[in-house]
């Protein structure tokens, strides 16, 4: 929500022996009776009401308490109107969800904050036709209990080639239960160059470690050679693991075994090759002008026995680590009693299954949203942003548009830029800055989130999608008319 500016607080310049400040407040009764909240009475809950009026007048408590917005000695009165209205704002405040959705707007296209990947309309359609009863866990041919783990699986051989699939709730998850049903308790050989620490503070090292397997370092941050690995094994080796560094790039003298020599080695010796490639790409990054991106079909022709994902990364789909293979481990995996504490729900499985389908179809990088968002051309993009700044300007807003550079964002492909035309609007003085223009567009109705770069705000149309343009230039338009004290 908009800010809501000073507090209701009237004074006199020169003191006349008023009562005390804090005696001035009004009860919640009286507030309760005024007609400001009328309204707020009759559509809301009574106790909802009573505990937003009761937060008004404590903040104005505070106010007076501190001496803000007064000056000393001077008689305060209170607005009791302004008081009502206030708390039938915080009142519908308090029962507005807090997970909303945000037109995002910064040109970062997997956008983790945001909750990465925006799903295709397929995806959303999906989620709704499930959203009641389905056959989650019921078999339609038998007539009786099924499983849900038969769900995406289908898709998931046609799509990638494997022999079998699993899906659970993100991909740190994947890699636990891989290493904790496969590795407990013996060894897990890793290149230190791989030892990454992904979102939130998590590192490779400590996932692990809680999955029960013991963690082995070879070769050095830049190189790891083949010999590294077959030096360390031993009887208590279970498996070989490779993590893409999804969300950073080591440049310059850098050697890698490859997929193929890493699963070569772990089936001369019995052991089970695990490769973690992150980012999900089903698409090849390179024929978009991009650095190659490690894609699940290539890892799993090259040998992985188990290749892990993220679904909302490059594969454009819901959250959900998914884990495809060969059908011998894959079993082992969803026979473990972490299966069922990382299993995921009928919605994630719904928007994952129609997120495969476009993929199935050859569509994906017209209907799957980050992969239209990735190909736009600059082209169309200098044209939106065009139109933008018309639309802008006609109704007052100084803006202009301007070149400028988009990311791929999610922890795929590190150090990629994507070339973008921009909206740059310059706030007005004294009434803004772009730190406050910011603020009030992240606290409109339908939030959007810009970029604020030397004190200018920038609009990116690559990440905006077509039916969020018409909120977001409303949004602009209110807020850069409004006044913030």
């Amino acid at each position: 929500m908009r800010s809501k500016g000073h507090p209701p607080i009237q004074q006199t310049s020169t003191p006349t022996g008023g009562e005390p400040p804090l005696r001035a407040l009004p009860s919640v009764d009286r507030v309760m009776a005024h007609p400001a909240l009328a309204e707020a009475r009759t559509s809301l809950p009574h106790e909802v009401v009573v505990e937003a009026v009761r937060r008004e007048l404590a903040r104005m408590r505070e106010v007076l308490r501190t001496g803000e917005a007064r000056s000393p000695g001077a008689d305060v009165t209170i607005d009791v109107g302004e008081l009502a209205r206030r708390a039938a704002a915080t009142a519908r405040d308090m029962l507005t969800p807090s997970l909303r959705h945000a037109i995002n707007a910064t040109g970062v296209v997997i956008h983790t904050n945001l909750g990465r990947a925006p799903l295709s309309r397929r995806a959303i359609e999906a989620i709704a036709r499930t959203a009641a009863y389905s056959n989650l866990e019921y078999d339609l041919q038998a007539g009786e209990r099924g499983s849900r783990y038969v769900h995406a699986v289908q898709i998931l051989r046609r799509v990638t080639g494997c022999e079998d699939a699993l899906v659970v709730n993100n991909n740190a998850a994947a890699l636990v239960l891989s290493l904790a049903a496969l590795g407990a308790g013996r060894e897990a050989i890793v290149s230190r160059g791989q030892l990454v620490e992904i979102g939130g503070g998590f590192r490779i090292p400590e996932i692990m470690r809680q999955s029960g397997a013991r963690l082995v370092e070879v070769g050095t941050t830049n190189r790891t050679y083949l010999d590294d690995y077959r030096q360390a094994i031993t009887p208590d080796t279970a498996i070989l693991l490779r993590v893409h560094t999804s969300n950073f790039r080591i440049l310059g003298f850098t050697t890698a075994p490859s997929v193929e020599e890493l699963a070569r080695l772990a089936h001369e010796h019995g052991l089970i090759m695990i490769d973690d490639v992150g980012s999900g790409a089903l698409l090849d990054t390179t024929r978009f002008g991009l650095a190659p991106e490690p894609m699940v079909q290539a890892s799993l022709r090259a040998g992985a026995d188990l290749v892990l994902f993220s679904g909302d990364k490059l594969l454009g789909g819901p959250q959900c680590g998914i884990i495809t293979g060969r059908a011998s481990p894959i079993a082992r995996l969803r026979k473990h009693p972490l299966a069922r504490a990382l299993r995921v729900d009928k919605l994630t499985l719904a928007a994952l299954e129609a997120t495969l389908t476009h993929y199935l179809l050859g569509e994906a990088e017209t209907e799957v949203p980050v992969w239209r968002m990735i190909t736009t051309p600059p082209d169309a993009l200098r044209a939106r942003a065009e139109q933008w700044a018309q639309r802008l300007q006609a109704a007052g807003v100084a803006c202009s548009v301007e070149r400028g550079e988009s990311a791929v964002g999610g922890g795929s492909l590190p150090g990629e830029a994507l070339p973008t035309w921009l909206v740059s609007i310059q706030p007005q003085p004294p009434q803004q800055d772009a730190g406050r223009l910011a603020l009030a567009l992240r606290q409109a109705p339908t939030p959007v989130i810009a970029r604020v770069e030397h004190d200018v705000l920038l609009l990116d149309p690559r990440t905006v999608q077509d039916d969020e343009v018409d909120m977001l230039i409303q949004e602009v338009i209110s807020a850069a008319h409004e006044r913030v004290p």
